[in-house]
């Protein structure tokens, strides 16, 4: 099944690739790898969430995050590539979460982000990842993603 019919049966669509907030590109080319920049979980140009987990977001809120950089990490790889069909295989995920010290649920937060890549490209979706707990992101929200994809 061609992942852009994968998301449509999640009630999903490749969103608009999201405006960068400094001087970097949203992906990049290598070889046949394209790496991400880190995305953010914007949805129509605004975070969906701010704040850290295990404070003023709930970890679900924060898994609905990772799922939207996520979905915004597969848009960046689409206006590189042209079409989500030439991914051979999610290889690397790194998901950043912003959380409270006391937080030590961030490999739950980054299954948002593994279980929507698995849904989307099936057996050439499990990958390697790290989740890494950090004290702010930018725009203060409260995860992002960064993916590497074989094409």
């Amino acid at each position: 099944m061609h992942p852009e019919e994968s998301l449509a049966e999640l009630g999903l669509s490749v969103p608009d690739v999201a405006k960068p907030v400094a001087t970097y590109i949203p992906a990049i080319r290598t070889g046949n790898l394209v790496l991400t920049s880190g995305q953010i979980p914007v949805r129509d140009g605004t975070p969906i969430a701010v704040g850290k987990v295990g404070g003023a977001v709930t970890p679900e809120v924060g898994v609905e995050c990772a799922r939207q950089c996520t979905l915004n990490a597969i848009a960046a790889v689409k206006a590189e590539i042209g079409d989500l069909a030439l991914v051979k295989r999610v290889v690397k995920v790194v998901v950043f979460v912003a959380s409270t010290p006391d937080f030590t649920g961030q490999p739950q937060v980054a299954n948002g982000a593994s279980e929507l890549l698995g849904q989307v490209f099936g057996d050439a979706g499990v990958h390697a990842r790290s989740a890494v707990g950090v004290a702010v992101l930018p725009l203060d929200v409260p995860v992002e993603v960064e993916i590497m994809v074989e094409v």
